[in-house]
């Protein structure tokens, strides 16, 4: 329980990073509940000074004794580092909130977007609370709004994932591609791109400038990739469908920030296009942006930046008067990372000042 003069103290952990970047930004622009702020990142880091509400803030080394009187802590690292640290805060009384995939399918760890399942903050028996993918994030806000009415029974998805979604290496990548590509007649004959970019394809198996990869992630069972198997899985986990068929094709794109998807949604019951759309347009966290005779439809650059989902091409789809068709925007730093997980850290506070907590 949090004293009724004090409130929680939050720890950032990987504060440095791109995820961690952004996560600062956000918590000085959303409602400040918090006491002290506390910002850890890896020992290469410690002593930066990084500013957080208009403060600057010293970066902490990561260790045990840096989780000592913290109450909320948001882990933006890799998997292998959450791996580790996560339970290791969570043994020092500290309820965390984790942004990798290192738990996100334990049982025994909710797996939270606040505007679909926020209740599910409450039963954390590990002490963790895990964040959802970014592609995951990107569509289901909306889907949930839609399910909740309709009953989803099947989900076929394709994403057009950003590159910053494999972090600050994947957006250099695109970046020194772009400087190579410029100006080169390309386009023409196969082999072209790959010839003016060289071997700098960084984290991505093609080039991804001026072209399109259908890969994401690394190889699992049957030719699927792991992103792609993070979206089917999550999405069944969140929204309590333990059985959902779901069918993803994850392909990455020349976009810096904002991932999108194109989604084909059945239902138990026919749906209307009118109801849809209302349902859209009033769940919280989304927007729509839909009138294709006026040119508008959401796309990564109207979005980017931005806090909610936007979702636009709202269809009935043409065989069948159950299904939908949608095409979906979100911010994959903000909503896809840094938000949902300062949201879901906000519901922690919440409880843990009304002395429902540890």
């Amino acid at each position: 329980m949090i004293s009724a003069t004090r409130r929680p103290t939050l720890a950032v952990v990987g504060a440095t990073g791109a995820v961690g970047t952004v996560m600062l930004r956000i918590l000085s622009q959303r409602a400040d509940v918090w006491g002290e702020i506390r910002l850890v990142a890896s020992p290469r880091s410690a002593g930066r000074k990084l500013v957080v509400r208009g403060e600057e803030v010293e970066v902490l080394a990561l260790s045990e004794e840096v989780f000592d009187g913290v109450d909320v802590a948001m882990f933006d690292v890799p998997d292998e580092v959450a791996a580790h640290w996560a339970p290791v805060a969570a043994a020092r009384g500290v309820v965390v909130v984790d942004n990798s995939g290192a738990f996100r399918m334990d049982p025994d760890v909710p797996l939270v977007v606040p505007e679909v399942n926020g209740h599910k903050v409450r039963n954390r028996p590990r002490g963790i609370v895990a964040n959802p993918n970014c592609t995951t994030l990107s569509m289901i806000v909306a889907l949930g709004a839609l399910h909740a009415e309709y009953g989803l029974r099947e989900l076929v998805v394709s994403s057009y994932q950003a590159v910053s979604g494999a972090g600050r290496a994947g957006v250099e990548t695109l970046r020194q591609q772009i400087a190579l590509v410029a100006g080169t007649e390309l386009g023409t004959h196969p082999g072209d791109v790959r010839r003016a970019v060289g071997d700098n394809t960084g984290p991505f198996p093609e080039p991804v400038a001026l072209n399109v990869v259908p890969w994401a992630g690394s190889l699992r069972e049957d030719g699927w990739s792991s992103e792609e198997m993070k979206v089917r899985d999550e999405s069944r986990k969140i929204l309590g469908l333990p059985r959902l068929p779901v069918a993803v094709t994850c392909v990455r794109v020349p976009v810096v920030t904002t991932h999108s998807l194109t989604v084909h949604a059945r239902f138990q019951d026919e749906v209307t296009v009118d109801g849809a759309r209302e349902i859209i347009a009033t769940a919280p966290g989304v927007v729509l942006f839909d009138n294709p005779a006026a040119g508008e439809f959401p796309t990564p650059a109207d979005v980017v930046g931005t806090d909610p989902t936007w979702v636009g091409r709202v269809r009935r789809a043409l065989d069948d008067p159950t299904a939908l068709e949608l095409f979906v925007c979100g911010d994959n730093l903000r909503k896809g990372a840094a938000l949902n997980t300062a949201q879901i850290a906000e519901l922690l506070a919440a409880e843990l000042s009304h002395g429902e907590g540890r």
